[in-house]
C-alpha cells in the first residue's frame, strides 16, 4: 500500500496493483535521461505539459524501480493498463504530483486588511 508522505503512489499494470516512487536515485535517472541540469529544470520540463509516450514510459518505469520494482523500461512498455493512454498519464501525472506536491498559491499582490475595506 502506497504511503503519500513518502511520494508514493499505487497502480494498476497488468491486473497487479505496484506501488511507485521517485526516490532520489530515480530522479537522478530522470534528470540524465531528459537531459536536466538539476531538479529544477526537471520540474519546468514536467510543468510544460509537454510529454511524449517515451516520457511517460520512463516516468513510469522510474518509479515502479524506485519503488524496488526491477523493471526495465521495455518490459514497462509492454504493461497493460485500464484506461489505455489516459490512464497511462493519470499514473504519470499523479505520481509527478506526489512528488513534487501542487505549488502552494501566492499570496496576493496587495492583500487588504479588514480595515482596509472600511
Amino acid at each position: 500500500m502506497a504511503n503519500a508522505k513518502r511520494g508514493e503512489i499505487d497502480a494498476l499494470l497488468d491486473g497487479k496493483v505496484y506501488t511507485l516512487c521517485l526516490t532520489l536515485g530515480a530522479l537522478a535517472e530522470l534528470e540524465s535521461g531528459f537531459g536536466a541540469q538539476d531538479l529544477v529544470a526537471l520540474a519546468e520540463r514536467f510543468e510544460a505539459n509537454r510529454l511524449s509516450a517515451r516520457d511517460i514510459l520512463r516516468i513510469i518505469g522510474c518509479g515502479l524501480r524506485g519503488a524496488g520494482h526491477a523493471l526495465t523500461d521495455d518490459q514497462v512498455s509492454l504493461m497493460k493498463v485500464s484506461d489505455g493512454l489516459a490512464g497511462y498519464v493519470r499514473i504519470a501525472a499523479d505520481l509527478l504530483a506526489a512528488t513534487f506536491g501542487d505549488a502552494p498559491e501566492p499570496p496576493p499582490a496587495n492583500p487588504r486588511t479588514p480595515q482596509d475595506a472600511r
